[in-house]
C-alpha cells in the first residue's frame, strides 16, 4: 500500500489532524513488528499507550490485519493471539540498516542502561535494540563483535551482589513519573521495617552496586531522601504535575554524600595505612587536594571527603591496616 502525499484540496480539509494521526499511528505500529520473533495486537496495543496514543485493542486487531494485506508481513495463527512479523525478505520500511559497530554500541547500551533511560525512550529504541540483537546474533558475519561481548565487563569494587527483585510496574511508574516531573505515590517499607504510604517528588535515579535508588522530596518537606526500589510494595504515577525543583543537583547529590547516608559536611582526613593496601590509592585519588607522603612500609594520606557512614564502613574494611589520625571526631566513631 503506498503512502502518498495528500493532495492540494485535502491540506486544508478539517480532517487533516486526524489523518496524519491515523499515519503517525500507521508508521509507530510497521516499526513496532520484528523481523525476528513475533508481536501480538495486545503487546501494539500497550507500546501505542506508553507512547501516547489511546487507541481501542480491536482497532489495533482491524489495523495489523489490514496492514497485512499491503505488507510483506506474516501472520502466526498458530495461538489465539495472532503474532506479526516482517517477511524475512522484507526490508521493512523505517529501521535503517545498522553497521556493526553500531549494533555493538546500541547492544552494550540495552544491556547497562536498560533501566535507566525512559521508558518511552526504551520504547522508541526497541526497534533498534531487536536489530543490534539480530546483527550480532548467531548465522551473521558479527564474529569479532559478539567475541567482543564476552570480553568487556563492569565490575563491582566490592563484594559482587545479585539485584534485589524489585515489584511488577514499580520501575515503569516511577521511571514515567520520574521523566515527566509527576507526583508519584509510594507504598514503602524503610530499613526499620515500617511499611507507609507516601506521596513524593522523584527527582533522581541511580544504580549503586546492584541496587536501583530513587531521590524523592516528601510532600510538604524541603530536603532529599533516597529510597530503594526494591523495598516499594506499589508505586503509581498520578500524572500530577508539581513545580520544578531548581535547586536540586544530582551530581552534587551524589558528591555531597547523598547516596552514602552523609550530610554533605565535608573533612579533612589524615591516615596511615599499609602500602600494598593503599597504593591504589595513588592512582584513583580521594579527592583533588590529595596528599601523599611514603613512610617506608606506610603511605600516609590527607584529603578533604565528605563525612559519611559509607566512609566509616571503607576504613573498617582495611582493618588494623590503617590508623586513623584525624579528624578525632572520625576516630571515636570507629572506635564505637
Amino acid at each position: 500500500m503506498p503512502l502518498c502525499a495528500p493532495h492540494n484540496d485535502e491540506m486544508t480539509n478539517a480532517k487533516r489532524p486526524k489523518n496524519l494521526e491515523t499515519l503517525s499511528i500507521t508508521l509507530a505500529i510497521l516499526d513496532m513488528i520484528p523481523k525476528v520473533g513475533k508481536i501480538s495486537a495486545p503487546e501494539v496495543h500497550e507500546r501505542l499507550k506508553a507512547t501516547g496514543y489511546d487507541r481501542d485493542l480491536r482497532s489495533i486487531q482491524r489495523q495489523l490485519a489490514t496492514l497485512a494485506q499491503h505488507f510483506p508481513l506474516e501472520r502466526d495463527d498458530s495461538s489465539k493471539l495472532h503474532g506479526y512479523k516482517w517477511k524475512a525478505d522484507a526490508k521493512g520500511i523505517s529501521i535503517p540498516s545498522l553497521t556493526l559497530h553500531e549494533s555493538l554500541l546500541l547492544n552494550m547500551a540495552e544491556s547497562y542502561l536498560r533501566n535507566l533511560l525512559p521508558p518511552n525512550l526504551m520504547q522508541a529504541m526497541a526497534g533498534f535494540f531487536r536489530q543490534a540483537r539480530h546483527n550480532l546474533g548467531p548465522g551473521t558475519n558479527a564474529r569479532l563483535e559478539r567475541r567482543w561481548l564476552d570480553k568487556v565487563r563492569v565490575v563491582s569494587e566490592s563484594m559482587p551482589l545479585l539485584p534485589p527483585d524489585i515489584q511488577p510496574g514499580v520501575l515503569e511508574q516511577v521511571s514515567k513519573a520520574l521523566y515527566s516531573e509527576t507526583w508519584l505515590e509510594l507504598d514503602y517499607t524503610n530499613a526499620k521495617g515500617e511499611r507507609k504510604q507516601h506521596r513524593v517528588m522523584p527527582l533522581g535515579l541511580a544504580q549503586q552496586g546492584a541496587r536501583l535508588m530513587l531521590v524523592v522530596r516528601y510532600e510538604g518537606y524541603d530536603d532529599e531522601r533516597s529510597l530503594a526500589l526494591n523495598r516499594a510494595h506499589t508505586a503509581v504515577d498520578t500524572q500530577l504535575p508539581f513545580p520544578r525543583v531548581k535547586d536540586f543537583d544530582l551530581a552534587k547529590y551524589d558528591s555531597d554524600g547523598g547516596f552514602g547516608f552523609g550530610t554533605g559536611k565535608t573533612i579533612r582526613l589524615r591516615f596511615r595505612i599499609e602500602k600494598l593496601s593503599g597504593q591504589f590509592l595513588t592512582e584513583s585519588r580521594l579527592s583533588k587536594d590529595q596528599v601523599v607522603v611514603d613512610l617506608g612500609k606506610q603511605l600516609e594520606f590527607t584529603a578533604t571527603v565528605v563525612e559519611s557512614e559509607r566512609l566509616i564502613w571503607w576504613l573498617r574494611g582495611f582493618g588494623k591496616r590503617v590508623e586513623v589520625l584525624e579528624p578525632k571526631g572520625l576516630i571515636r566513631q570507629l572506635i564505637g
